[in-house]
């Protein structure tokens, strides 16, 4: 069974890597700036490529699964303790994972969670095998709509035809169905009871897909965690305000390394 792959840059030792998780139907390009600037700065980093749709319905399906593919992709790089940066679906399996293996996640960094919300209209369209398909030609359109504040989309053409390629493909879109179905049976404060490990919590402002309202109500009552607001991003807050974004990241790091950021 196929497992994520991964880029991987070691860095300074004694430091925790930063491991980027991919998101539902994006790669690990959606951290291109993090990766790059963090592996400058010295911290060791790695990043999955393919999107968690891409992998096995089996594994897409789990938040658990997806977790142990993570760490297994870490295994294999020779990456022990990890803060895990993870966006979308990935924030939930960032969440599942600190509590369950507290001995590898030293701290995480979740946006764009679901789990609190109903799902939203990105332009897909199920059929009664539980498969996801792109909705026609507006497919593009109301994808950026839901993922960007202000309409205007920062991945380019070629990214886009990148995911709709992946998802006319019939397993990527049997495994990205049975993605949101396991975030909807997803308990998301039992979860959060059991990390014990730093954690921060980046919103952008305007997401839509998954809104803040309702995590900064739960979060409320978690008050060791760090929420940052990022007020000119929707869902995407790495690529939408990459330098916001990965200012929050580095401060955070050093907090959790003991270490200078």
């Amino acid at each position: 069974m196929m497992d994520f792959t991964a880029e991987n840059r070691p860095g300074d030792s004694g430091r925790p890597a930063v491991a980027f998780m991919s998101a539902l139907f994006a790669g690990g390009w959606i951290w291109d700036h993090p990766f790059a600037r963090l592996g400058r700065a010295g911290w060791p980093v790695l990043r999955t490529n393919e999107a968690i749709c891409a992998l096995p319905r089996q594994v897409a399906g789990s938040i658990e699964r997806l977790g142990d593919a993570l760490l297994r992709a870490c295994d294999a790089a020779g990456v022990d303790d990890v803060v895990v940066c993870a966006n979308s679906l990935g924030g939930l399996v960032a969440i599942d994972l600190a509590g369950r293996r507290p001995d590898r996640v030293r701290g995480i960094v979740v946006s764009g969670a679901p789990g609190l919300t109903a799902d939203p209209d990105v332009g897909l369209s199920f059929d009664r095998r539980g498969s996801v398909r792109p909705f026609g030609d507006e497919f593009g359109e109301r994808m950026v709509a839901a993922l960007f504040h202000g309409g205007r989309s920062l991945f380019s053409a070629e990214r886009m035809e990148e995911v709709g390629t992946m998802l006319r493909r019939p397993e990527a879109m049997v495994s990205m169905a049975r993605s949101l179905k396991a975030t909807r049976a997803y308990r998301v404060r039992p979860a959060l009871d059991r990390v014990t490990c730093p954690a921060m919590y980046v919103w952008g402002r305007h997401d839509r897909m998954t809104p803040l309202d309702p995590w900064l109500e739960v979060l409320a009552d978690y008050p060791g965690n760090e929420v940052r607001v990022v007020e000119d991003s929707g869902h995407i807050p790495m690529v939408e305000c990459a330098d916001e974004y990965t200012g929050a990241l580095e401060a955070f790091l050093g907090r959790c390394a003991g270490v200078p950021a």
